[in-house]
């Protein structure tokens, strides 16, 4: 009402303002739903995240682009998907791969992705063919609201199983690392035994589709404990030059760890896969005209 009396010249000083009517953004670790432009914002606009590589030497990741308002990628409108490849090895969490979302005044989208060490850039344009109607709209809206407590449930295990992948991680190259100053020790000895059992329950944990949250997170906190004595004893002996012939005290571990220390989690950051020479895709989808740490990309 308000549109035609603007067009009929009846109402004056009313600026009328295109809006995204869901949120756009792709799939991160772990079928995630990340959100790059949220819903209801002003159009045109552009807005980027960086994301990462979740795997050590990935050289690829996909970029799938998603339309909706549900936690978990297979729950939205899927728009899209391109691959950016030519990623130079590296540690997981190290190469840093830009992802820009942007939509024109016609309501037209381009993603791009970017690896920043490379300049190496891939995107693809989604036009606008009709789009979502307003019931469809409306009814994915509602989904989102009516299943906001199963999605969030869904989204804590999610979470804490890559906090569960980042632990082993960490833990498997702290042993790799320093093999040889824990074979020398045998307090670190009995801890890197109790550790391998603890990890191979987190391991068999974490492929069962019907954990329970609390199991999980009970299961970090205690392999977690475990690793952080192993690392007090590791720098302990350090301090002393490394003596292989050095065993620590309960006291020295204690003493160790009873020292403030910050924790420094590795940024989230989505997992994908493209490159095809810097050419643009172009897809017609549906899509209404309406900005992966930290999120990682998933490997193609």
């Amino acid at each position: 009402a308000i549109q035609a009396g603007v067009l009929g010249g009846e109402v004056e000083d009313v600026l009328l303002l295109d809006v995204t009517p869901l949120s756009l953004g792709i799939e991160t670790l772990g079928e995630v739903f990340t959100k790059i432009i949220e819903r209801n914002t002003t159009i045109p606009t552009s807005k980027s995240q960086v994301f990462s590589t979740a795997t050590d030497g990935q050289t690829s990741v996909e970029i799938h682009v998603l339309q909706g308002e549900r936690a978990m990628a297979r729950d939205n409108k899927s728009l899209g998907k391109f691959l950016l490849t030519g990623i130079p090895p590296a540690p997981r969490g190290v190469p840093q791969i830009e992802v820009t979302f942007e939509i024109d005044v016609n309501g037209i989208l381009k993603v791009a992705a970017s690896d920043r060490g490379t300049g190496k850039e891939q995107s693809i344009v989604i036009t606008n063919t009709g789009g979502l109607s307003p019931a469809e709209v409306e009814r994915m809206r509602r989904e989102a609201e009516d299943y906001a407590d199963q999605d969030r449930r869904r989204m804590e295990l999610v979470q804490l199983k890559n906090q569960a992948d980042g632990l082993l991680y960490n833990y498997e190259s702290t042993i790799k690392d320093h093999g040889e100053l824990i074979s020398a020790n045998l307090q670190a000895q009995g801890l890197k035994e109790q550790a391998d059992q603890q990890k191979q329950h987190l391991d068999t944990i974490m492929t069962d589709p019907s954990i329970e949250v609390e199991e999980v997170k009970e299961a970090i906190e205690t392999l977690q404990k475990t690793v952080l004595e192993i690392g007090g004893i590791i720098y302990a002996s350090a301090s002393l030059g490394s003596d292989p012939e050095f065993i620590a005290s309960d006291e020295t571990v204690q003493e160790s760890n009873s020292n403030d220390s910050t924790q420094i989690e590795p940024d989230a950051v989505g997992e994908f896969v493209v490159d095809f020479e810097n050419e643009t895709l172009e897809v017609d989808v549906d899509y209404e005209a309406v900005d992966y740490g930290n999120s990682s990309l998933k490997d193609r």
